[in-house]
């Protein structure tokens, strides 16, 4: 797969054919409720960003989709299977990856080695080979193929985190803050290259706290605050929300 240009799909958040449905999904901590009864639907195409203040369950949330963690109540539904309770590994399988916020890489592998055992999901090593090499140079991370990926800068490790996710062949992939760190000039790599696989077919879901990097992506927001969903609509409508503005969102409109 590459990340070139390629037709641009239409995006109509009303259409039947939704990828992700969250369903009254739930999660307890002893007797902190960490997600609370959240639902919402994710159609095919979009890149939907979720944002809240920190505490508010997003990774939690993400955790809960993914298989990393037990829900204690609802239900995810991924492409039409339900894969509630599923293991992690599985539910990649079936075309639904993440990357993680904390950016964790094999020590003794090299950038192109860490890509190619991504891509052995699906691939074999051949194969697997080429398509490391091609996300590579999409993620100008070509020049760093032989280096160690445990010694690269912050920037490369995030654009590093992208590629393994893309070299699964993914229908879904949720990013755990792949900005963060950033500067808007280093970000403008990952940002054009979530545009092009938008564009050929992949689904977003994201945590991003760097607001001009949302308010150029997302399709649209949902809110959490304190686990459970408050609010969700067009980048605009949230960002002018008057409540959101002042309890959440107003340390990063003033910045």
């Amino acid at each position: 797969m590459r990340l070139g240009p390629g037709p641009a799909a239409p995006i109509d958040a009303k259409r039947p054919g939704a990828l992700l449905e969250v369903r009254h999904l739930t999660k307890r901590f002893g007797g902190v409720i960490a997600v609370n009864d959240v639902s919402f639907v994710l159609p095919r195409n979009e890149i939907l960003a979720v944002v809240g203040p920190n505490g508010a369950g997003k990774t939690t949330l993400f955790g809960l989709i993914c298989g990393f963690l037990r829900n204690d109540q609802g239900k995810v539904q991924f492409d039409g299977r339900d894969v509630t309770g599923l293991p992690p590994h599985v539910i990649a399988k079936l075309g639904m990856v993440r990357s993680f916020q904390i950016v964790q890489m094999f020590p003794d592998l090299t950038v192109h080695e860490t890509v190619v055992a991504a891509a052995m999901l699906h691939h074999a090593l051949p194969a697997a080979r080429r398509l490391a090499d091609e996300i590579l140079e999409e993620l100008d991370l070509a020049e760093k193929r032989k280096e160690l990926a445990s010694s690269l800068p912050i920037q490369s490790r995030k654009r590093l985190e992208l590629a393994k996710c893309v070299a699964t062949d993914p229908k879904l992939i949720i990013l755990d803050e792949v900005m963060a760190g950033l500067t808007l000039v280093e970000a403008e790599v990952p940002i054009a290259a979530i545009r092009k696989l938008r564009d050929r077919g992949i689904t977003f879901l994201m945590v991003e706290h760097v607001m001009p990097v949302v308010m150029r992506l997302a399709d649209r927001m949902l809110v959490l605050n304190f686990g459970e969903l408050i609010m969700q609509g067009t980048p605009e409508e949230v960002m002018s929300h008057p409540d959101v503005q002042d309890a959440y969102l107003g340390a990063a409109l003033d910045a």
